[in-house]
């Protein structure tokens, strides 16, 4: 199987047909997080005198690290938001050959993820109803994952500018190319850094989405 053949061949943004389902899949996502966002927050003791910050520890068993099985499930939620968003790395990976030669051995779980067009709703509700609302889940995978779920949700935001804007050539063109590039980048940087971080026993804090993470995980 062949990078080629998953993303399709490199045409101009305006020659790309937008499948019938997406723009269901997009309103559902984004009425889905709005809604888990606006859930009420218990009140915090008042009788504090100095207001903490929140720390995250990976702790099992009075370890001062996480559980193997606790780093194992951090790790793999951080594919989600890059198998979700693999499409914007067309041009990349069209152009870098070692960077092909690093996905490829991910092309059959990503056939299997964009197999059917609800995985990835589908993914977003269990993950955040099944492991972030879970208390049977440590914190660290619960931290973890809702990362990930955010890091996905804000693939709506360039998913809307290219419904929104759709060049056909000259510099509009080059900056939908630039931006694509630049989601599929940080994409893979977070899938690294998050992964390689959660099997170390470390705790990635993704820039962007770590603060609105940790309001999440009670």
């Amino acid at each position: 199987m062949s990078i080629s053949l998953l993303l399709g061949p490199v045409t101009s943004l305006s020659s790309q047909k937008q499948p019938v389902f997406s723009s269901s899949l997009l309103s559902l996502k984004t009425s889905s997080f709005l809604a888990l966002t606006n859930r009420r927050q218990s009140p915090r003791n008042q009788n504090t005198n100095r207001r903490r910050p929140i720390t995250i520890t990976a702790q099992s068993k009075g370890s001062n690290s996480a559980d193997a099985p606790d780093r194992l499930i951090s790790a793999i939620c951080y594919f989600y938001p890059f198998f979700d968003g693999i499409q914007y790395g067309k041009y990349v990976l069209s152009q870098f050959t070692p960077i092909q030669v690093l996905i490829h051995p991910l092309v059959p779980a990503i056939r299997v993820f964009k197999s059917f067009p609800f995985n990835g709703v589908l993914m977003f509700l269990t993950l955040y109803f099944v492991v972030v609302r879970n208390p049977n889940f440590s914190r660290y995978v619960r931290f973890n994952t809702m990362q990930a779920i955010v890091l996905d949700v804000l693939l709506i935001f360039p998913d809307l500018l290219e419904r929104s804007f759709n060049p056909r050539d000259g510099v509009g063109l080059d900056l939908m190319m630039s931006l694509d590039s630049t989601v599929f980048l940080f994409l893979l940087i977070c899938l690294i850094y998050g992964s390689s971080s959660c099997l170390l026993g470390q705790v990635p804090r993704l820039p962007i989405v770590a603060e609105a993470a940790e309001r999440q995980v009670p």
